[in-house]
C-alpha cells in the first residue's frame, strides 16, 4: 500500500502564530502529531509519505501516488480539508479520514470513502483486518478509551522537523472536569488515560535522535489530570533525562488552574524544563463560571492564582470566553481589567460556541437556538448560537477587549506586569539559540525602526535591560508574539 497523509491549512489565527514565524524563518508553529501517530499504526511495510500543506503545497501527482489519503484535521482546518477532499473525489483518489472534527461531524463530509472516528487506536485496527479481507465499511467507531500506553511512537521521519518551531508530544488523554462547552470529555473521556514514564522516554529518544533541540509542547487537554503519577513517576523520569542530556528541550501544556494549589507539583514541573502553561480561565464573572460548570475556577482568586505559577517561574498564556447567557454589558471591562492585572500576555479571548456534541449544544438545541455549525476560528467574530445579549452588542464589546489588550500602550504594560512578578527559574541557565539570536536581531529592525509602535519596543527594551536583564530575551519574544496578535486583532 502507498499511503498519503495530508494535514490541511491552518488559516492566520491566534495559534498559528504566523506572523511569528518570519521571525525564526519557520514555516509552521507545529506537526501533525496525530497524522504521524496514525502512521505508526500502519503496517510498517507500507510506503508511507506526509504533506503538511502549512509548509509544502499538495500536487495532483502526490495524491495520484497515493492508494489511499488519509486526511485529518481540526474545525478550524475545514475549509483547507474540504478542497483536499473535493480534489481526491476529482482524481478518483480513495479518502480515510479521521480526527476531532469528523468524530463530531462525519455526516457533513461526503465524499469520504471511510471513516475511521473516535481514537484510532481502536478503530484503525477493524478498517485494517477489513482492508486485508476486502469487506470494508463507510463507518468505524468506538466508544471504548484504548489504553494509550499502547500507542506507538510517532513517525518523526515523515517531518521535515526544521520546518516547525516546536515539537508536539501527547502524554495523557482525558479530564476530569466536565465543561459544558467543551468536547474532550465526549471525545476523550473524564478519567485521565496517560502513557508510561518508559513510552515517553522513548519518545524523547527518537525526537532527539533526530536531531530535535528546542521547544515541545505536550498537547494534552489538562497535563495534571493524575498529579500523583506526574509526582512520584513521570517528572523525575523527565528530569533525569534532561539532567544527562544538559536540557536540550523546554516544555509547555496545557493544564487546569488548580495547578497553583500545588507548590510541589509546580516545583517539580520548572525542574523538569516545563516553562509555559496555557490555563483556560473563562471569565472573570462566577456566575458564568457556574453556568458552564467550571467549578475549578470557582471559589479562588483567579488573578492570585496566576500569579502563583508566575511566581513558581511558570509563563501563564490563558484562553477566555464572552457570550454566556450570564454574561452582562459589564464583562467587557471586566474582562480587560482581569488580563490586564493577572499580567496574562498570551490572552487568547474568543466568542462562546458549541461544538456538536457537548452538554452546550445539547441544551441549545433543545431552546431552539442553534445556527449553523461553528468555524474553529477563536477570533473571527461568529458564533454558532444565538446569545442572550444581542450578538451585534457582543461583538462589539469583543472587539472592544481585543483592541484594549492588544493596542501596544495596554500590551507593554501587561509584558511588564508580567516581568515583575515572574520569577526566572534558575535550574539550567538558558543559552540563546541561533534562531532565537536571529529572531531578536529581525525584531530590532521590524519592531524597533519600522513598526509605528516602535517606542514601546524601546521602552520595553530598556526596561528589561535596566531592571531585570536575563529576562530580556522573554520579553523580546512577547513583543514578537504580540505584532502576531496584532495582525489577528486587525482582520476580526
Amino acid at each position: 500500500m502507498k499511503i498519503l497523509l495530508v494535514y490541511p491549512e491552518i488559516p492566520s489565527t491566534f495559534f498559528s502564530f504566523k506572523s511569528a514565524l518570519k521571525f525564526v524563518s519557520k514555516k509552521a508553529a507545529s506537526p501533525p502529531l496525530g497524522l504521524i501517530t496514525v502512521a505508526a499504526m500502519l503496517p510498517e511495510e507500507w510506503n508511507k509519505k506526509l504533506i503538511d500543506i502549512n509548509v509544502t503545497p499538495l500536487k495532483n501527482a502526490d495524491l495520484l501516488w497515493a492508494d489511499y489519503v488519509f486526511l485529518s484535521g481540526m474545525n478550524i482546518q475545514k475549509k483547507s480539508f474540504m478542497r483536499v477532499l473535493t480534489r481526491c473525489n476529482q482524481l478518483g483518489v480513495k479518502v480515510v479520514a479521521g480526527g476531532p472534527m469528523v468524530t463530531t461531524e462525519h455526516k457533513n463530509f461526503p465524499g469520504v470513502d471511510h471513516f475511521i472516528l473516535n481514537e484510532a487506536e481502536k478503530t484503525l485496527p477493524i478498517f485494517l483486518d477489513d482492508l486485508k479481507t476486502g469487506h470494508t465499511k463507510h463507518v468505524y467507531s468506538s466508544n471504548e478509551f484504548p489504553d494509550i500506553s499502547l500507542t506507538p511512537t510517532p513517525l518523526w521521519g515523515l517531518l521535515d522537523l526544521n520546518k516547525y518551531a516546536v515539537m508536539n508530544l501527547q502524554y495523557s488523554r482525558g479530564c476530569p472536569f466536565n465543561c459544558d462547552f467543551c468536547s474532550i470529555t465526549m471525545l476523550n473521556g473524564r478519567l485521565p488515560r496517560t502513557k508510561s514514564q518508559e513510552q515517553l522516554i522513548k519518545e524523547f529518544d527518537a525526537l532527539y535522535a533526530h536531531g530535535w533541540r528546542g521547544e515541545i509542547f505536550i498537547v494534552d487537554d489538562n497535563f495534571i489530570g493524575n498529579k500523583q503519577k506526574l509526582k512520584t513517576e513521570t517528572l523525575p523520569a523527565m528530569i533525569d533525562w534532561l539532567t544527562e542530556r544538559n536540557y536540550p528541550f523546554n516544555f509547555g501544556t496545557e493544564a487546569s488552574i488548580n495547578l497553583a494549589d500545588d507548590p510541589e507539583l509546580m516545583n517539580l514541573m520548572v525542574k523538569a524544563g516545563f516553562e509555559s502553561v496555557f490555563v483556560v480561565i473563562e471569565t472573570p464573572n462566577p456566575e458564568s463560571l457556574a453556568e458552564c460548570g467550571k467549578v475549578q475556577n470557582l471559589k479562588r482568586d483567579m488573578v492570585d492564582s496566576v500569579k502563583e505559577m508566575q511566581r513558581h517561574g511558570l509563563i501563564v498564556s490563558g484562553g477566555f470566553i464572552v457570550g454566556f447567557d450570564n454574561d452582562s454589558s459589564s464583562i467587557f471591562d471586566r474582562q480587560i481589567n482581569f488580563i490586564q492585572k493577572s499580567g496574562i500576555v498570551t490572552a487568547m479571548v474568543g466568542l462562546l460556541n458549541a461544538p456538536a456534541g457537548t452538554r452546550l449544544f445539547d441544551r441549545l438545541d433543545s431552546e431552539k437556538r442553534l445556527l449553523n455549525t461553528l468555524s474553529g476560528d477563536n477570533m473571527d467574530g461568529s458564533m454558532n448560537f444565538i446569545p442572550k445579549m444581542s450578538y451585534q452588542k457582543l461583538v462589539r464589546g469583543y472587539k472592544k477587549i481585543l483592541e484594549t489588550i492588544y493596542s501596544q500602550k495596554s500590551f507593554y504594560e501587561r509584558i511588564k506586569t508580567f516581568l515583575e512578578e515572574y520569577h526566572l527559574s534558575s535550574v539550567k541557565p538558558k543559552k540563546l539559540r541561533p534562531s532565537e539570536i536571529k529572531a531578536f536581531l529581525r525584531s530590532i529592525f521590524i519592531l524597533g525602526l519600522i513598526d509605528k509602535g516602535r517606542k514601546y519596543y524601546w521602552k520595553l527594551f530598556m526596561y528589561s535591560l535596566f531592571n531585570c536583564p536575563k529576562k530580556l530575551p522573554l520579553a523580546i519574544k512577547m513583543l514578537i508574539y504580540g505584532f502576531h496578535f496584532r495582525q489577528c486583532v486587525a482582520t476580526v
